[in-house]
């Protein structure tokens, strides 16, 4: 039985190791494209880029390993079958069952891990990647001056440039530069008919060298606000230097980004909905109080049959009311207008408590179902590949997409309707998971049948089947 347990386990590790890698770089693949227009011309350097890539990789890892084992199990199982192994195996007395426990058992062990790296490691690097991506975002472009276009990227300047030559572009013709670092709009402008364009000082600093220019400086008279001077100043050569410290990415704090429900584990999680819960009770059990200033007199709750029949026969002496007049009328309209808006206001405020609370919970049972979905995936898998008895990269592969993009899409339902209230947020999470469940039951009673389920002349013995009694009618005729 060793043997048996090595020879499975040995053609099941060739085809993961192979489909977790193809799994892990699509879905990468996916995912820098997603965010590719934050990346493309902001010259963040290989460190940043490659940092992206691995905490991208890290955070993709619960979602491949599903498909991962739902491939490499429905190819291990098929090749085995299309090699009449699977036949030679169960010939010898051995069930299907205990043929498929030795993937099994690798599937719970990684189920467990998923668990474990989704609770623990993907916190740590979600944080790592979104507030490096909220850094990136927030970098400004790389220095780009084009040609007759305004460039403001430097700060306290406005540059144009009629013409770039050269091999780089560094060789500058018809410049005209706009210095605002004093603080009063354009009044110093440098004009020069040519110049060269260069970075100084290890890259931190761009040096821009002109000829043949005059400079212009408006001088605002301070006894005569009305009154100004103004200076020409000509230079053979001016040399100009800008500081590129702005281009650098500075880093945000991550303490920020700690109350994000992505960079919290399940303890976390908990503790946060816990509280985002007790605050919601607090808040809806003082609501009715905080609706007290809105009434003169007194406020009942009519609303319910046996209270509105306790009050209906009630009488107000007139001598005790007020007369009524215009202002009276006038007061109760903007208490009533106001008891509407605050009490739109509250409801809103404890729909999105309630909203939050269930955000939190969807990410807690996200963590849950990730992982149960690698035993899913088995199930479905390996009975399917004992069924078909195909291997390789065709039908294997073709089928997993199929379940994978069911299992994804109802897990995108469930979510939702968690979410927005349309059913409990646990319910919604389960669903994919609860109706696929017994496709994998039902898969894997047939595979135990040696069922020809999707064998491809099965349509046809049916057919022939269906047949057979109206056959019978015409031999009678």
């Amino acid at each position: 039985m060793k043997k048996l347990d090595k020879l499975i386990l040995r053609a099941f590790a060739g085809p993961f190791l192979l489909t977790f890698a193809v799994v892990q770089f699509i879905l990468l693949m996916v995912t820098l494209l997603k965010y590719m227009d934050d990346l493309i011309g902001k010259d963040l350097g290989w460190q940043v880029i490659t940092k992206l890539i691995f905490f991208f990789s890290v955070i993709t890892i619960p979602t491949a390993l599903p498909l991962a084992v739902l491939l490499s199990s429905l190819m291990t199982y098929g090749n085995l079958g299309e090699h009449h192994e699977l036949t030679a195996i169960k010939s010898s007395g051995i069930s299907l069952i205990r043929i498929l426990r030795p993937v099994l058992i690798v599937s719970v062990l990684l189920a467990g891990l998923a668990f474990w790296f989704n609770n623990r490691i993907v916190p740590s690097a979600n944080l790592e990647t979104f507030s490096l991506l909220w850094d990136v975002r927030q970098q400004k472009l790389a220095l780009d001056i084009r040609e007759g276009v305004f460039y403001n990227g430097l700060p306290g300047y406005t540059i144009k440039v009629n013409k770039k030559e050269g091999e780089n572009g560094d060789l500058l013709k018809g410049v005209m530069i706009y210095d605002h670092t004093n603080g009063r709009g354009n009044s110093t402008v440098i004009l020069a008919d040519s110049g060269r364009m260069f970075t100084r000082f290890g890259g931190s600093y761009l040096g821009l060298e002109l000829y043949h220019g005059r400079t212009y400086v408006e001088q605002p008279d301070s006894r005569d606000r009305a009154g100004a001077s103004f200076i020409r100043q000509g230079f053979d050569r001016n040399l100009i230097t800008f500081s590129l410290a702005s281009f650098d990415l500075g880093r945000t704090k991550k303490e920020l980004f700690v109350d994000n429900k992505m960079m919290k584990n399940i303890p976390e999680l908990e503790q946060f909905t816990d509280s985002l819960h007790d605050k919601l009770v607090v808040e809806r059990r003082t609501f009715p109080r905080q609706l007290n200033p809105y009434y003169t007199y007194i406020r009942l709750d009519t609303t319910g049959r046996a209270l509105n029949r306790r009050v209906e026969g009630w009488q107000v002496p007139p001598a005790k009311l007020p007369v009524l007049n215009t202002a009276l009328v006038d007061q109760a309209e903007n208490r009533v207008r106001n008891l509407r808006t605050y009490v739109g206001s509250t409801s809103e405020h404890m729909s999105n408590l309630a909203k939050e609370a269930g955000n939190f919970r969807i990410e807690i049972y996200r963590k849950y179902t990730q992982s149960i979905a690698v035993l899913l995936m088995f199930l479905i898998g390996a009975p399917l590949g004992a069924i078909i008895k195909k291997g390789g990269l065709g039908v294997p592969v073709l089928i997993s997409i199929v379940f994978f993009i069911v299992y994804y899409v109802l897990s995108i339902i469930g979510e939702k309707y968690g979410r927005e209230g349309v059913m409990p947020v646990g319910a919604g999470m389960w669903m994919a998971t609860a109706l696929l469940l017994p496709v994998g039951l039902f898969f894997l009673n047939q595979a135990r049948r040696d069922s020809g389920l999707l064998e491809t002349d099965i349509f046809g013995r049916l057919f022939r089947k269906i047949k057979l009694p109206f056959r019978g009618y015409k031999k009678a005729v």
